[in-house]
């Protein structure tokens, strides 16, 4: 007799955005970016019991764009590219939202320290609650990337795993920190995460960016385009951001500091001269991509100027973050949102520029006014902060009913 070989089930969840971890993790990352840059305005202008022997207010507002936003698109991402790359099923409906949940445990524990709330007394004890969820939520994020990898033997994956390992110890640092009324440690685990993460985004923009352009541009055409990458640009790029990131952080040396920065910026200066092409600034999924990078590129030049010109490291540090975590995040999530969904890259809606622009606004009104005018400090910070909300409040409006909404080809995804 021959045996019938069943067809396995499809896979299914109780509601769409628990189908995939971009589409929950992305709506969650969208909204919590507006939720606490309303927060950080209060917290910035004073107007929260946040108690500053406990913590300094930037690091409660550094460490959530970092572990918060940040981490929530990284857990988006990964935990839908594994599948792609691995062919394993990640997490999807209940064990999806149990993921989540952890995130989203830790994110309300901080914003109730943030406001000043008390559990068992003391604001302290929610930091414990949100070092317990962030903790099992990067460790349960690390399991289902871990195993699929060793499922197909894709060991070459097993950096990712390196990465999210390091960030772990950085979450650590910032609370052994916090909890310990040391401020020094709490900054160093919070640049740490910062920089791990910059150092990715130059690692994956350096693959995604051209690529990504490459195939935008060569649609319904018949000029092939290819854009130049070079291994001693990448190793170059590597091993100067490695020294800026150990001089800024650990060895304050301003001549190092404009050394290492300096070459970051020129070797990618260079890597962007070789990607552009006219053709981006028809296509705003590509010419944000762009756009970000150079902004990153700006921000390392303003870090190796200010030793010498004198203006604050926050402003160079704010472009960076900027460039590379804000605006860098938005173009991909709204470039990965429309094609998960099943939905064309080519076609993306109408307010996609509104949002790119906004996001420039930021950094212009956040690094640019203040270097040229610090009289209005205030002003411009509260204009980045608008910019910043009205961006996210567009990409909520604009993609959270088609991440929120079946495919519309039938497919689970």
């Amino acid at each position: 007799m021959q045996s019938i070989n069943l067809p396995s089930k499809p896979p299914s969840s109780p509601h769409p955005i628990l189908n995939l971890s971009f589409r929950i993790f992305f709506s969650a990352a969208a909204l919590f970016a507006v939720i606490t840059m309303l927060l950080w305005s209060f917290v910035f202008t004073g107007h929260t019991d946040i108690d500053a022997q406990a913590l300094n207010p930037l690091y409660w507002h550094g460490h959530e764009m970092v572990y918060g936003y940040a981490l929530a698109v990284i857990a988006g991402f990964l935990l839908t590219a594994v599948k792609t790359w691995t062919g394993v099923m990640m997490p999807h409906g209940y064990k999806l939202l149990a993921i989540f949940g952890c995130w989203l445990l830790a994110r309300l524990s901080w914003a109730g320290f943030g406001l000043g709330m008390t559990v068992a007394g003391s604001s302290i004890s929610l930091l414990y609650i949100a070092a317990v969820f962030d903790l099992l939520f990067i460790a349960s994020m690390a399991f289902v990337i871990c195993r699929a990898v060793l499922q197909v033997k894709q060991y070459k994956q097993m950096g990712i795993l390196a990465k999210l390992a390091l960030l772990t110890v950085g979450n650590g640092i910032c609370y052994w920190g916090i909890i310990n009324a040391d401020m020094s440690m709490t900054k160093i685990g919070i640049y740490l995460g910062f920089y791990l993460i910059i150092g990715l985004v130059l690692t994956i923009g350096r693959r995604v960016v051209p690529f990504f352009i490459e195939r935008g541009l060569s649609l319904g055409t018949t000029e092939v385009i290819k854009l130049r990458n070079s291994k001693v640009q990448d190793i170059a790029s590597l091993l100067f951001f490695l020294a800026f990131f150990i001089s800024d952080l650990f060895y304050p040396n301003k001549y190092l500091l404009t050394i290492t920065a300096l070459g970051v910026a020129v070797v990618n200066i260079v890597r962007l001269v070789g990607w552009y092409h006219r053709g981006i600034w028809q296509k705003p999924l590509l010419w944000s991509l762009y756009v970000a990078f150079l902004g990153m590129c700006l921000s390392f030049l303003l870090y190796a100027l200010q030793p010498w010109l004198g203006y604050t490291h926050s402003i160079a540090m704010h472009g960076l973050a900027i460039a590379g975590v804000g605006m860098m995040t938005v173009a991909m999530m709204t470039r990965v949102s429309l094609g998960h969904t099943g939905r064309s890259i080519h076609q993306p809606p109408k307010t996609v520029n509104i949002m790119y622009g906004l996001m420039v606004l930021v950094f212009v009104s956040r690094v640019l006014l203040p270097l040229a005018d610090m009289s209005h400090y205030l002003l411009w910070i509260m204009i980045a902060q608008g910019a910043w909300i009205a961006c996210f409040v567009l990409f909520c409006i604009s993609y959270l009913p088609m991440l929120a909404r079946p495919r519309p080809d039938g497919l689970f995804g």
